[in-house]
């Protein structure tokens, strides 16, 4: 055999051996590294009313100058971490016709079609930034973006679990439509409306994790969390709030027993076992502390387009080296809507790893 033979197969050997390493059943959930989106379900603001909102406050505008492909596409493309923002609206239509809208036909130009099946009308979650000035989406319903996961999941069955982060939006703005608020009832339709599309065999839940520990915590301290290949094809939703609606959440599922999402509660309460720490330079420590105890922690490469407008990546590499299991970003693509060469990504363009 001659050497240039020789050095081929000792190269697939090489892939082989490392490519069983990252699928043994010695991996678990909490051993990987992801890539993922903020926001995710964001549609750039149109220009009339983005330079409507510059003029008032720049530096607010700025930081909301992003937009992203679709779910699917983020997916196809590598990401396992998504954000989703919902808004209570059991009735239906209560934010029909953002402001937004007639801001820009004040300003004497015709808006981009918006909502032309009238999805806003019906009841149920919505799904959108900010009501009234940051409303465009890919999906303006909760239970339709659900539907797009499953699809795509249904179609790539082996995909790695994607974590997902649900913040309930009910902040009040000054001039905005006031959002209805997230009492326990419209935190319980978030589960509703997640177990309406997706099947107990496609989730991660804390039940599932828990098994027969007495709180979840306990369970990811001492026992771990999953093996990577038997939560293969499914979601980890994550209720990323305060202290205030995760007692709400809770209320009657100590533990979270028998809910769908996890909660970012801290260390030292029963359902702790997942932790949103946004900051990896400040908590650079604190962030490893948590993983090395058994943590899963989310913290941020990038937060209101600052890094991409001045090219710095030390929160990327300190999330890196933080152990942080899921790094997201606005950039895992180039900016379309300013000069940028700012990109988030592992080696050789890709979004998950098995951590070092």
């Amino acid at each position: 055999m001659n050497r240039t033979i020789l050095k081929f197969y000792l190269f697939q050997i090489i892939i082989a051996i490392s490519f069983c390493s990252c699928n043994n059943n010695d991996t678990h959930l909490n051993d990987i590294q992801v890539i993922g989106s903020h926001n995710s379900y964001k549609i750039a603001i149109e220009k009339p009313l983005f330079n409507y909102i510059f003029q008032l406050d720049s530096s607010k505008a700025k930081s909301l100058q992003y937009t992203h492909l679709s779910l699917e596409k983020q997916l196809d493309l590598g990401l396992r971490n998504l954000e989703l923002d919902v808004f209570y609206d059991p009735n239906g239509g209560y934010y029909s016709n953002p402001k937004g809208l007639e801001i820009v036909r004040s300003l004497g130009e015709e808006p981009q079609v918006f909502d032309k099946e009238q999805k806003l009308n019906a009841p149920g979650l919505k799904m959108f930034h900010i009501q009234d000035i940051d409303f465009r989406s890919h999906y303006l319903l909760f239970k339709d973006a659900l539907v797009a996961l499953k699809k795509w999941s249904d179609t790539n069955p082996n995909h790695t679990p994607i974590f997902i982060l649900m913040n309930t939006k009910d902040q009040v703005i000054e001039n905005l439509r006031e959002p209805l608020p997230f009492s326990a009832l419209a935190l319980s339709s978030i589960d509703t409306e997640i177990k309406s599309v997706l099947p107990q065999s496609q989730l991660i839940t804390p039940d599932l994790v828990r098994g027969n520990f007495k709180t979840l915590e306990e369970a990811i301290l001492k026992n771990g969390w999953p093996e990577l290949t038997g939560v293969k094809g499914r979601f980890l939703f994550v209720l990323d709030e305060k202290e205030d609606k995760i007692n709400r959440y809770l209320e009657g599922h100590p533990s979270l027993k028998d809910r769908v999402l996890f909660a970012n509660s801290k260390e030292g309460r029963p359902e702790a076992a997942f932790r949103i720490i946004n900051d990896p330079i400040k908590d650079f420590d604190y962030i490893k502390e948590l993983v090395a105890k058994g943590y899963i922690v989310r913290t941020r490469a990038d937060s209101g387009t600052k890094e991409a407008r001045t090219n710095n990546y030390i929160p990327f590499e300190k999330a890196k080296e933080s152990g942080a299991q899921i790094i997201s970003t606005d950039y895992y693509i180039l900016s379309t809507l300013f000069q940028s060469n700012f990109i988030v990504s592992f080696d050789n363009d890709t979004f998950e790893r098995i951590k070092k």
